[in-house]
């Protein structure tokens, strides 16, 4: 093997007291600096000698300092003339692409999966941990919710669309069997692919910036807030409809997407739409307002956890990740239903409480990055002082089946 890359990790006894092995992360796609990304970045710094291997890879200059110099290795899908804009119509061509990745001379493979990237082959004597942030969502559970999002109910496409995620479904249930260990990033999703895969989990919660989302003012300044890409899932033109049924209370929003006119035609005159803001906006915003407004189903959800950072409390749909990183009636409230009449009371109710600041801030604190870089680093070492180890077992007795070969 040609000299070794990846972080050094305890050799099992009888062997070297060190022993470096090469290691690759396999990362789904390369679009955007966002919350896959920056679990991708923390992981970097756990084993900053590794290679990394993607689909595709279409980060803009501005925001490539996360791949920590990295060039990834990308798949033939990098030079279809429409991936840039449109790689999602590439769906169909994905797992062949994945499975085209040469990943032989590696000892650890680390997928850092929503999608397709777990389905990297491996061989009996390579570790593959998966960073599993869901299984495909569109292809299980989410199924319907998708194609009706997607105006995909009937119809050719519809049709076209239900064999595709069928298969897709076939080709995700299989490559499980190439995982050693599951990492789950809440327990949601450790639940998820128990159901999915039939197979446990460890649960370690993404990283939160905690650093960069800092207290604010004692003061509260009048006014909620809610910031998101603007996409079906997010609810966003539910919660300013529920504000514009509350005329005294003030609705600000930051974010933008394709759900941009729908989010304004539910607005009233009390709520103000910004559109993307930066990060400084935000997070002043976010140090002034009153409380954050959440009404997404997520997987984990890193919004709710920069609020709280902020020593902002969270009205939130109670369902998902909120259930781990919001402390019901103590860092903010949970509502019951993605519905209008759920929120207006949720706010109500909030307008009843109060809440502290410092306690919003301490829950936030529990999912800083060096608790995920510690955990995460210490998972991968204990998980190949494992695998090594059951190589090496001194075999006791020969079957004789095995002795008439």
């Amino acid at each position: 093997m040609s000299a070794p890359l990846g972080a050094t990790v305890s050799a099992p006894s009888g062997g070297d007291s060190k022993s470096a092995r090469r290691i690759a992360f396999v990362h789904d796609w390369l679009t955007v600096y966002s919350g896959a990304e920056r679990v991708l970045e923390q992981m970097f710094d756990c084993f900053p000698d590794s290679d990394l291997f993607s689909l595709i890879d279409f980060v803009p200059e501005k925001d490539r300092g996360f791949l920590r110099g990295k060039k990834p290795v990308v798949s033939f899908l990098q030079k279809l003339p429409f991936m840039k804009r449109h790689y999602r119509q590439a769906l169909p061509l994905m797992p062949l692409a994945i499975e085209q990745h040469d990943l032989s001379s590696y000892d650890i493979i680390i997928s850092s999966s929503h999608a397709v990237a777990k389905g990297v082959l491996v061989g009996p004597d390579q570790l593959h941990i998966c960073m599993c942030y869901s299984p495909i969502r569109y292809a299980w559970d989410l199924q319907h919710q998708y194609l009706r999002e997607s105006n995909l109910v009937s119809g050719l496409r519809s049709a076209m669309a239900r064999v595709l995620l069928h298969f897709m479904r076939i080709w995700d249930a299989r490559t499980a069997n190439g995982v050693d260990h599951f990492i789950a990033i809440s327990g949601f999703i450790s639940r998820r692919i128990k159901r999915v895969y039939g197979r446990s989990s460890t649960v370690i919660y993404p990283p939160v910036d905690v650093s960069a989302f800092t207290m604010g003012p004692t003061n509260r300044e009048e006014f909620y807030l809610t910031a998101s890409r603007m996409v079906p899932y997010k609810k966003m033109d539910l919660i300013a409809a529920a504000f514009s049924k509350m005329p005294n209370r003030k609705l600000v929003i930051i974010g933008d997407g394709p759900q941009m006119e729908s989010v304004r035609a539910s607005s009233g005159p009390n709520v103000q739409v910004l559109g993307y803001q930066s990060h400084e906006v935000l997070r002043d915003h976010l140090q002034r307002a009153r409380a954050f407004v959440f009404a997404a189903e997520e997987d984990f959800g890193i919004a709710p956890l920069e609020a709280q950072a902020c020593g902002t409390p969270v009205i939130a749909f109670g369902k998902g990740g909120a259930l781990e990183t919001i402390l019901d009636g103590k860092t903010g409230l949970l509502f019951d239903q993605q519905s209008v009449e759920s929120i207006v009371h949720a706010v109500e109710k909030f307008e009843q409480n109060s809440f502290s600041a410092d306690a919003c801030r301490a829950n936030a604190l529990r999912f800083a990055p060096d608790r995920f870089r510690r955990e995460f680093k210490t998972f991968v070492e204990s998980k190949w002082i494992d695998f090594t180890a059951e190589r090496t077992l001194p075999r006791s007795r020969v079957s004789g089946a095995e002795a008439s070969l």
